[in-house]
């Protein structure tokens, strides 16, 4: 039997009208959909395309045994996620065997900071595996907050604010345009680095980009930050004619 295709399906950064042809046409075709998502949250990866799926498709939820309820630091992270990962990227390669294309449905793009890399990396070689990319949701973030995020020479560095406060600071400090994802618990530790870095006046937070429940504010104005969907940016201000 010739088996299926896993294709890794980018949606962008949270709006349908932002996927490619491609993208929308799997999802729409899609029989079976398979989608990570928290333990008890609907998923935003499937939010996305909800209205979008054929009537009789069969979806997978993937649902993370581990978020935060474990420090980064401790071994059962590790231990417990590639369990996790290697059982969903088993079911899909059951159903490639058996010949069936499988749509995972992956936020941003697949191969940005996406769970869909650890799905890729266990089943590439052995089940036919294709990448659809998608917009990041950092370049939803910087196009929400309305000014080019790069100019000429700019060098553009992409941080996760879970580092230790004196790396984001020092980073933060040596780039002239930057992105910091993954915010959420850490937003008092990165305000502290960027402050350290001595631009403040510099950052803004966006927070649900493309989304209806869309913001941009100044990070010296910000007293939260939505756990999830949140990016702080600092745009680069290089040559230009």
């Amino acid at each position: 039997m010739k088996p299926g295709t896993v294709h890794g399906v980018g949606l962008g950064p949270g709006a349908q009208d932002l996927l490619s042809v491609r993208a929308d046409r799997l999802v729409r075709e899609a029989r079976h959909v398979a989608y990570f998502r928290k333990s008890g949250r609907p998923g935003q990866a499937r939010r996305i395309v909800e209205g979008m799926l054929r009537e009789d498709v069969v979806e997978f939820a993937m649902e993370y045994p581990v978020t935060t309820e474990i420090p980064l630091s401790d071994p059962r992270y590790n231990a417990c996620l590639s369990e996790f990962y290697e059982h969903c990227a088993g079911h899909v390669a059951r159903l490639a065997g058996a010949g069936e294309d499988v749509v995972v449905l992956c936020e941003g793009d697949p191969f940005f900071y996406g769970s869909f890399m650890h799905l890729y990396t266990r089943l590439s070689g052995s089940v036919p595996t294709r990448v659809v990319p998608g917009i990041t949701g950092m370049s939803g973030a910087w196009t929400a907050s309305g000014a080019p995020m790069t100019w000429g020479d700019d060098v553009l560095t992409v941080l996760m604010a879970t580092l230790p406060e004196d790396d984001l600071a020092r980073r933060i400090r040596d780039t002239d345009a930057l992105v910091v994802m993954k915010i959420g618990r850490n937003l008092d530790k990165l305000r502290r680095a960027v402050a350290a870095a001595g631009r403040e006046g510099e950052a803004w937070l966006v927070e649900h980009a493309a989304m209806a429940e869309q913001r941009v504010t100044p990070l010296c104005e910000a007293q939260a930050v939505t756990p999830y969907f949140s990016i702080l940016l600092i745009h680069g201000q290089g040559r230009r004619p």
